[in-house]
């Protein structure tokens, strides 16, 4: 068996790399990614590069066809998952999220390739403030990054056939430790603040809703897309990949890191502009057709999870958000060294 992740050297990656090593200790397992983030590890353990066959670098919108010989499944991963970065560079985030994947999707399916499995994100729904969103229910993106997913979808939904089968995961918002951590991310993010300065300061009312799935959650939903019959969902499935019980809002969030760390001070915005981004996602359909596949971290899990990992690699920085483990401080350092140009192409 041959498995090749687009984008394995970002956050998630790591823990699906981990995942499929486990599951198939036997398996080809190829990573292609242009090495933005790849040298900001957060572990002490083992690079978990290490467990791959081969590490491709490159730039997806140049993916080179001749690395699909022979694969069996696509892990699709590579993107520009940050809404700051996709708000400031919104044409590259097109490019990468979307056009590139669907130019690889198509060359997948010329070469034989079984499966794509595409990492798509409830952000599609966008602001929900109703009943729990469905896959069927109306889509109203906020961002780049949302509309990038929304087109991906469509478009992969016209290349899937009966020899070509399509699974796109609509995650929830990530969290938990991975051994290429991200701090720009809601739960990270409270958990960091928490260590660093013992306050969360919620920038919003605290009111708006967010559906959560720890990132090791998000590679057992993948393994499963890898393993899934027609059966279960066709040749072409969008489903919403996560878990009722994981629906928050923002400011139980934060309580909840205070539970974990009680000297923590929870300091929430009453008079800040709603947060337009809020939503609830009903996940019905992953529970019926991956029972054995569902999410087996609890939030107080994760947040004592997040804690550990933090506190292993000494993590101390109280102004973290102005650090290297936010996504788009990464990207500005280096267009002011001009490693990449204004289009995020590496610079040669």
């Amino acid at each position: 068996m041959k498995i090749l992740i687009t984008g394995n050297l970002g956050y998630v990656g790591p823990g699906v790399i981990r995942e499929f090593r486990q599951r198939y200790p036997d398996a080809t397992i190829y990573g292609y990614d242009i090495g933005y983030f790849a040298r900001y590890l957060t572990t002490t353990s083992i690079c978990p590069d290490a467990l791959l066959n081969t590490q491709f670098y490159g730039d997806v919108r140049s993916f080179p066809e001749e690395i699909l010989e022979g694969v069996d499944v696509i892990i699709s991963l590579a993107a520009i998952s940050n809404d700051p970065i996709g708000n400031k560079f919104e044409k590259p985030t097109m490019q990468i999220n979307y056009e590139a994947n669907i130019r690889i999707a198509e060359m997948a399916k010329r070469m034989g390739v079984r499966r794509f499995i595409f990492a798509s994100s409830c952000s599609v729904y966008g602001a929900a403030e109703d009943e729990p969103r469905k896959e069927a229910s109306s889509l109203n993106p906020l961002t780049a990054y949302a509309k990038s997913k929304i087109y991906s979808e469509e478009a992969l939904k016209s290349i899937a056939s009966d020899v070509f089968q399509v699974t796109c995961l609509r995650f929830a918002t990530a969290c938990g430790m991975s051994e290429r951590l991200r701090l720009d991310l809601v739960l990270n993010d409270f958990v960091a603040g928490a260590m660093s300065s013992g306050i969360i300061d919620i920038l919003s009312d605290g009111t708006p809703w967010r559906p959560l799935i720890h990132v090791l959650d998000m590679a057992r939903a993948i393994a499963w897309a890898a393993e899934r019959s027609s059966t279960k969902g066709g040749n072409f499935l969008t489903i919403n990949t996560g878990s009722n019980v994981w629906n928050y809002q923002v400011k139980d969030l934060a309580y909840a890191v205070q539970e974990v760390m009680p000297t923590v001070k929870v300091k929430i915005n009453e008079n800040a502009a709603p947060d337009k981004r809020s939503y609830r996602v009903n996940f019905d359909l992953f529970e019926e057709l991956a029972p054995n596949y569902q999410p087996q971290f609890s939030l107080i899990d994760t947040i004592a999870d997040l804690n550990k990992g933090l506190q292993a690699i000494h993590f101390h920085d109280a102004a973290f958000r102005d650090g290297e483990l936010m996504r788009l401080n990464v990207v500005r350092a280096l267009r002011e060294s001009e490693i990449i140009d204004h289009e995020l192409h590496l610079n040669k």
